[in-house]
């Protein structure tokens, strides 16, 4: 699968705004596999954001184009910043609250999470608190409304 240019992804897009920043963004499901692990695609607009959330399973991720800003946040302050760029790999288990901040060119990373409890995230509202958390069946059932 060319992951670079597809036009058969079908992309599902993200807007509004967390922690005060502009969120604009798209997913597309790659796969979601029998054995709770699930690959998406994400692109991210220009200096835009994604939704403040935090990873519960483990997550492997490639930076496939363009730079990408993963900004840590604790108690609500932004305490820490790293720049991931193109062909960037990173494999994390641990669990850590951030927002991810494209760069001017925007960003396209492909992650690769393992949810053998059935959680993958969880979106944050701007005070930590949980909104929604985002779970393998979710995925599943979205790929399956896209047959």
């Amino acid at each position: 699968m060319d992951l670079l240019d597809n036009e058969d992804l079908v992309w599902d897009h993200y807007e509004g705004t967390s922690l005060g920043k502009t969120v604009d963004y798209w997913g597309a499901i790659l796969g979601v596999h029998d054995d709770a692990h699930v690959d998406v695609l994400y692109r991210w607009e220009p200096n835009s954001c994604c939704h403040f959330h935090r990873h519960i399973s483990p997550v492997t991720s490639v930076v496939l184009a363009g730079d990408l800003k993963v900004i840590d946040i604790v108690d609500g302050r932004e305490v820490g910043e790293r720049w991931r760029r193109t062909g960037d790999y990173s494999h994390k288990e641990v669990i850590e609250d951030h927002i991810e901040q494209a760069g001017p060119n925007g960003a396209l990373v492909m992650f690769s999470l393992y949810a053998p409890d059935g959680i993958l995230t969880e979106r944050l509202a701007d005070d930590g608190s949980v909104i929604h958390p985002i779970k393998v069946e979710d995925i599943r059932a979205r790929a399956k409304a896209l047959l």
